[in-house]
């Protein structure tokens, strides 16, 4: 399904990401992990066309993705939600998922104050917010959610947009251990049902539960690809990563 390259990123003189290759295979939980400035987040910038690429290429269903904008790629059916919070704390949660379901920022306001919030929209948005737990909140404005709240309104609004990979980062930094078993169980539910995800996460007990596959980033480049199992007895990942 995705397709990555010899890929490369640079800033100045900082190898961010130098000469990554791999593929996501549909229906599977695939987890990047690393320590900070391993490349993780620049990755995924690469993949949803937040920044270019210097070198490599980047597939999605055999389509190159290197020089299209990043509204372009999200069109094509990569949902991505962010470290930190991009939802529009001035509108409620309900508002804020009708965006998702077209897909296009230029439709929003005409959704929402032309009277085109039709019934099949308004049960998506339901159907979405039931599913993550949260559809007691489909009338608060993002300002009065908790931070977890907003997170999981987040990954509602990421499953609602049409999308065949879902990309998470950090899905679960800063809530409650209650939530990350929330927010666990409901990837695994994902999984079950079709779903590709592709995840970044340095909550490891959470990564390695939930991960079909797991791949280990170092100074911009992949040191070691393998299932959750084997990256568990990996001694140098062990080390490097998980303090054992």
């Amino acid at each position: 399904m995705l397709k990555i390259t010899n890929v490369k990123k640079h800033f100045g003189g900082v190898k961010a990401v130098d000469g990554i290759s791999f593929e996501i295979k549909k229906g599977k939980i695939t987890a990047l992990i690393g320590p900070n400035g391993s490349g993780k987040s620049t990755l995924f910038n690469l993949i949803s066309g937040v920044y270019p690429l210097d070198e490599g290429n980047i597939y999605f269903k055999n389509e190159k993705l290197n020089e299209k904008k990043i509204e372009q790629i999200s069109n094509l059916g990569i949902s991505r939600i962010f470290q930190k919070s991009r939802m529009f704390d001035n509108l409620t949660v309900r508002e804020n998922l009708i965006l998702a379901i077209d897909n296009q920022n230029q439709k929003f306001w005409k959704n929402l104050f032309v009277n085109n919030v039709t019934k099949e929209k308004e049960e998506k948005v339901l159907d979405a917010l039931t599913l993550v737990g949260i559809e007691k909140k489909i009338d608060s404005r993002g300002d009065e959610l908790s931070f977890g709240q907003k997170r999981l309104v987040e990954i509602a609004r990421a499953i609602i947009k049409p999308h065949e990979l879902l990309m998470l980062d950090e899905p679960v930094a800063g809530v409650t251990p209650p939530l990350r078993k929330t927010i666990a169980t409901l990837l695994l539910k994902l999984k079950k049902s079709g779903e590709t995800i592709l995840l970044i996460e340095h909550d490891m007990n959470f990564t390695l539960g939930i991960a079909d596959r797991v791949i280990v980033l170092d100074e911009g480049q992949v040191i070691a690809d393998d299932s959750s199992k084997k990256i568990k007895k990996n001694k140098k990942v062990l080390e490097a990563y998980l303090g054992g």
